[in-house]
Formats: C-alpha cells, sequence, structure tokens
C-alpha cells in the first residue's frame, strides 16, 4: 500500500482521542477506514477530515452539521460550496456563542451583586445588638 496510513493506536495518540470515539465517527460515516479483518487503517484523507471534526466539535457544531459539511467536499466546484456554506454554519454558531457568553456575562454580574448583599447581609446579623437602654 503506497498511502502513507496509522492504526486506530496511531490515531488515538496522534490526536488524543479514544478508540471508542474513532469507530463512532466511523458508524456515523465521518471516517473510512480501510478494514483488513479487525484492523482499521487510516488514511491522509481519514486524518485530515478528523481534524475538521474534532475542530467542528470545538465550536460546537452538530455531528449532523459537520457529516453534512464533509460530504460537500465532492461537489465539482474546488470546495466553494462546501467553504461557503461551512462559513454561513461558523457565522451562525459565532452568533449564537457571542449571545451565550453576553448571557453568561450578565448572569456573573447579576450573581456577583447577590453575592455582595449576602455579605452585607451576613456582616449586619453579625454586628452585636445594642442592647435597649
Amino acid at each position: 500500500m503506497s498511502e502513507d496510513v496509522m492504526t486506530i493506536r496511531e490515531m488515538c495518540d496522534a490526536y488524543e482521542v479514544t478508540p471508542r470515539t474513532l469507530r463512532f465517527y466511523e458508524a456515523k460515516e465521518l471516517l473510512f477506514p480501510i478494514r483488513e479483518g479487525q484492523k482499521r487503517l487510516f488514511t491522509k484523507r481519514d486524518r485530515a477530515r478528523l481534524k475538521l471534526i474534532l475542530r467542528g466539535k470545538r465550536f460546537g457544531f452538530s455531528l449532523e452539521e459537520i457529516r453534512q459539511l464533509l460530504d460537500l467536499y465532492h461537489m465539482g466546484d474546488q470546495q466553494l460550496t462546501q467553504l461557503s456554506r461551512t462559513y454561513d454554519v461558523a457565522r451562525n454558531r459565532l452568533a449564537d456563542m457571542v449571545s451565550q457568553r453576553d448571557e453568561l456575562n450578565e448572569a456573573i454580574d447579576d450573581l456577583k451583586e447577590q453575592l455582595k448583599w449576602g455579605e452585607r447581609m451576613i456582616a449586619s446579623l453579625k454586628q452585636p445588638k445594642k442592647a435597649a437602654e
């Protein structure tokens, strides 16, 4: 075999994934290793696809979105369709992430205010009561 291939163990070590993850991606038709009996051999194409899968997961893309984007590679238009669709999905994902960040920042600010209120309440309850004169 002239193509440079990697075993499942080599893939796991190189990309910090588990064998189960690789088998799962294969079952979801995201990776297509060469099968020799029970042995799986991953090609350069599989490695490129795995890098894209892991990047997509990091950005919060669903596996179905990733699969659909990878499937656009062979459209015959020098990846214009794939790149355009990926760009649109990424812009939408970025908008979602920014919105989530803003909501999280607001919740953090609210919680900080509640903690300040709690500190004041605790401090006031710890003050010795002045005896009624």
